[in-house]
């Protein structure tokens, strides 16, 4: 059983930077890949990064990539989602999530109760 704690929403204006942190408990995090998911209002949750267990591979969905990095602290079972350049379009609730990795909402078992971004113009 894995229990996540997402941190670091907020509101910030076009370009600028936020981290996000995700807080896990449960001794078996190492050996979960984790993911990163946004839902925006009316819309489905969509994917935007993953991280392996160890760390050693990551992959984004195209909307982010350059601009977001994904990684993780095995020691402090915390993965953390940097997000630069932000756009209005960034503006959505992100979860983290536990699972076997991948991009999509199935291959996570456990989920966070999500943070607010919101990205102004």
């Amino acid at each position: 059983q894995v229990q996540l704690v997402e941190s670091g929403g907020g509101l910030v204006q076009a370009g600028g930077s936020l981290r996000l942190s995700c807080a896990a408990s449960g001794r078996t995090f190492s050996s979960y890949a984790m993911g990163w998911f946004r839902q925006a209002p009316g819309k489905e949750r969509e994917f935007v990064a993953a991280i392996s267990w160890s760390g050693g591979s990551t992959y984004y969905a195209d909307s982010v990539k350059g601009r977001f990095t994904i990684s993780r602290d095995n020691a402090k079972n915390t993965v953390y989602l940097q997000m630069n350049s932000l756009k209005p379009e960034d503006t959505a609730v992100y979860y983290c999530a536990a699972g076997i990795g991948g991009s999509y909402v199935y291959e996570y078992d456990y989920w966070g109760q999500g943070t607010q971004v919101t990205v102004s113009s």
